[in-house]
């Protein structure tokens, strides 16, 4: 079934738009991109790889859609399905739904007189697709095809996500500029306990997309969402599975404080950047890896 009015409703108060006329994708403005706009600082993805945040699309094919519900997930995750059991959108109409959201949710950036002219200008224009607002964009079912949209308008495109489908990761074609997989505890018991998942074997599955990594010819990145007193430990764990799936990166970042999370978590499982650094330094000597950016502002390290 799609969202209910109350539920839609309520993510748009967040800053959602939804798109389409199913209604199961969205775009959102991220923080970084009004930032951007300002010239008051980027996000740490144009510090690490380049990509402009004024440019940057925050968008998901697939926003109710999840195997997990996450103690850290900003959203609500009492809207979280498994199964896609709707009709849905074709990739070209969510596009350019989303494109259209992103216009009209920056237009007043067009009267602030603090607004840099020239990106407001191409920000109009969006290049980068970060498919990673909410959900898990591999259940959408044509995932393939929405790449290869992005691609044919001269997208580049982060995909995120969270290795439950190795099947489907290891079809992908074309392949996103940047591949994402999560990687939020060292053993199954934490990931249990932190990530509850909606499916009996996680934990294999994350593992077999983990294995898929080196066969990518894009760039691929393991993001470990770090919550202290939780999954901040067994840093040989993490450096075992880092060694053996060998990405191109490793983004280690903090859990932040923010959304429906507060319900879920205190304030102080939120680490500190230096937290984040003692931990990160910790697994890259593990795991032979040097430290080679950061952004502190964002809590978050780049290992490669």
């Amino acid at each position: 079934m799609p969202l209910k009015t109350n539920q839609q409703k309520d993510l748009e108060k967040k800053g959602y738009r939804f798109v389409g006329s199913r209604k199961h994708a969205a775009a959102k403005i991220c923080h970084w991109t009004k930032k951007s706009i300002l010239n008051e600082g980027v996000c740490y993805k144009e510090k690490f790889y380049g990509i402009k945040s004024h440019r940057c699309l925050q968008m998901s094919p697939s926003i109710s859609f999840c195997h997990h519900k996450c103690l850290f997930c900003w959203r609500d995750v009492s809207i979280t399905k498994t199964q896609w059991d709707e009709e849905f959108d074709e990739p070209a109409d969510i596009i350019d739904g989303c494109i259209e959201a992103q216009k009209n949710l920056l237009c007043g950036f067009f009267g602030n007189s603090q607004a840099d002219p020239e990106k407001l200008a191409e920000c109009k224009d969006p290049n980068n697709a970060a498919i990673s607002l909410a959900g898990e964009p591999m259940l959408y079912p044509l995932i393939n095809d929405l790449l290869a949209e992005f691609k044919k308008r001269d997208f580049t495109t982060f995909l995120v996500s969270n290795g439950m489908t190795p099947s489907r990761l290891e079809n992908l074609d074309p392949e996103p500029t940047q591949l994402y997989l999560s990687l939020d505890a060292p053993n199954p018991q934490i990931y249990k306990q932190l990530c509850h998942p909606q499916i009996n074997d996680g934990w294999r599955r994350l593992n077999e997309s983990l294995d898929l990594l080196s066969s990518f010819n894009c760039r691929t990145v393991i993001r470990m969402t770090c919550v202290k007193d939780y999954n901040m430990i067994q840093p040989e764990e993490y450096a075992r599975i880092i060694k053996k799936s060998n990405p191109d990166f490793v983004e280690i970042k903090a859990y932040m404080y923010v959304g429906n999370s507060r319900k879920r978590l205190q304030f102080d499982n939120m680490p500190r950047s230096k937290d984040i650094q003692d931990f990160a330094t910790t697994i890259a000597e593990l795991c032979d890896r040097k430290i080679i950016d950061q952004s502190p502002e964002s809590r978050v390290v780049l290992l490669k």
